[in-house]
C-alpha cells in the first residue's frame, strides 16, 4: 500500500473515531427523542376542544382556516400545542373532557380555556383539577391493562387501542403552557401591586403539580413562560387612555413588566426543581420573547398592525354580530393569516406557526435544544 492510500485509510478511520461516539452516544445534531405520548396541560392557548365541550361552544368563524369547522380551538386554526405534535409526529391531541370521537393513544390534553393555576378566575379547571384528571386518567388506564376495573361499575367495552400503555406514562412528554390568567384575571380584578404580590404562590402551586406528575413517573417536561399579556389588542384598548403606559412597541408597558417578573421567577423555579429532581429533563420555553419578537417586527414579517384583530371588536366576541345604527359590527377579516391577533386574545393559526418555528429549534429554550431533543437532561448536554 503506497503512503497516499495509507493516508486515505488512516484519513478514514479517525473521522469514524470521531464521528462514530456522535452517532451512538447522540451527539448535537443526531439524537432524537421518542415520545410515545404527550400530556398538556393549560389554557385556552392550548385548548383542543375542553372549554367547548364542557362550559361554552366554540362557534364559527373558529376553525375556518385549517379546519373547516370550529375546531373547539379558539383560532382559525392550529394552535402552537398542534405545531407541537406535528414536530413530535404524533396526532393532534384530543381534549380529555371531549367524549366524543376521542382518541387518547398518543397522549391527552387537559387544558380547557379560561383555566388558571390557582384556584378561581374564569375557569373551574384551574391546574390542580387538570393534574387530577390526569392522574384519574393514569389509574384507570392501568387498571384496565391489569385486569382490575372494579365489575360492578358496568362499564361499556373499552379499547385498550385508544389509550396509552402502562408504560408509556414514565416516557411521555408533559406540557406546562398555563399561568396567563393567573396574571390577567389580577390585572383586571385587583390592582398591579396584588397581582406582583401573587406571583410566587402561584408558582408555588405550579411547582407542586410538577412534583406531583414526578411522582406519577413523569420525567420529561416542556414548561412555557407566559406571553406579553400588555401586548394583547384588548389589553391596549382597555389602557390606551391611561398617559406613559404604552411602551415604544405600543404595548400596555406596567402589565408586561409584571409578566417579566412572574417569567423570572418562573425560571428560577425551574433551575430549583432540576436541582431537587435530578433525574429530571426540564426545559424551560421563552414564550414571551418570541411572541414580542413578532409583535415588534410584525409589519417587516408580512403582518398587519398587531393590535388589530381579525375576529370580533372590543365589544363583541368572535362569531357574533351586532349592528349599530346600520353599520354591522364583527364581520370576519379578509385575510386571517395577515394577522398576528385572531380574536384580540388569541393569537392566528399563521402567528402561532411563525412563534412554533422559533420554539421548536431550541432558540428560546433553556437549554437550548430542539423539542426533539427535550429528554436529554442539560448535565448530558
Amino acid at each position: 500500500m503506497d503512503s497516499m492510500r495509507l493516508y486515505g485509510v488512516l484519513r478514514l478511520v479517525v473521522l469514524a473515531i470521531l464521528v462514530l461516539p456522535a452517532v451512538v452516544l447522540g451527539g448535537s445534531g443526531t439524537r432524537r427523542c421518542e415520545f410515545p405520548v404527550v400530556f398538556n396541560f393549560g389554557d385556552s392557548n392550548s385548548d383542543t376542544g375542553g372549554r367547548s365541550a364542557a362550559l361554552s361552544e366554540v362557534h364559527q368563524p373558529n376553525g375556518e382556516t385549517f379546519f373547516g369547522h370550529p375546531s373547539g380551538r379558539n383560532c382559525d386554526g392550529r394552535l402552537i400545542l398542534d405545531f407541537i405534535a406535528e414536530e413530535l409526529k404524533s396526532p393532534y391531541l384530543s381534549a380529555y373532557l371531549d367524549s366524543i370521537g376521542t382518541d387518547f393513544r398518543h397522549g391527552a390534553n387537559f387544558a380547557t380555556g379560561g383555566s388558571s393555576i390557582r384556584p378561581g378566575g374564569y375557569s373551574p379547571f384551574h391546574l390542580w383539577i387538570q393534574i387530577s384528571q390526569f392522574m384519574r386518567f393514569k389509574s384507570q388506564t392501568e387498571a384496565l391493562y391489569n385486569n382490575q376495573l372494579d365489575p360492578s361499575r358496568k362499564m361499556p367495552p373499552v379499547k385498550k387501542s385508544s389509550l396509552p400503555r402502562p408504560k408509556d406514562f414514565s416516557k411521555a412528554f408533559y406540557i406546562f403552557d398555563i399561568g396567563q390568567n393567573d396574571l390577567y384575571y389580577g390585572f383586571n380584578y385587583t390592582t398591579l401591586e396584588q397581582v406582583r404580590l401573587s406571583i410566587p404562590d402561584i408558582l408555588s402551586q405550579l411547582s407542586q403539580a410538577v412534583h406531583q406528575l414526578y411522582k406519577e413517573g413523569a420525567r420529561i417536561f416542556w414548561v412555557h413562560n407566559t406571553g406579553p399579556i400588555g401586548c394583547l389588542p384588548t389589553s391596549v384598548i382597555n389602557d390606551r387612555s391611561k398617559p406613559g403606559n404604552l411602551d415604544q412597541n405600543g404595548c400596555v408597558k406596567p402589565q408586561n413588566e409584571i409578566d417579566q417578573e412572574f417569567n423570572r421567577q418562573l425560571k428560577d423555579m425551574v433551575f430549583k426543581l432540576r436541582a431537587q429532581l435530578p433525574d429530571v429533563a426540564l426545559t424551560h420555553v421563552d414564550m414571551y420573547s418570541a411572541k414580542y419578537a413578532l409583535i415588534s417586527n410584525a409589519k417587516n414579517e408580512g403582518f398587519v398592525d398587531p393590535f388589530e384583530f381579525c375576529c370580533g371588536t372590543y365589544y363583541i366576541d368572535c362569531g357574533r354580530k351586532e349592528i349599530v345604527y346600520g353599520t354591522v359590527y364583527g364581520n370576519l377579516c379578509q385575510n386571517p393569516s395577515r394577522h398576528v391577533s385572531w380574536d384580540g386574545i388569541h393569537y392566528s393559526e399563521s402567528a402561532n406557526l411563525w412563534i412554533a418555528n422559533r420554539i421548536l429549534n431550541g432558540s428560546f429554550s433553556d437549554p437550548p435544544v430542539s423539542i426533539r431533543e427535550a429528554c436529554y437532561h442539560p448535565k448530558n448536554l
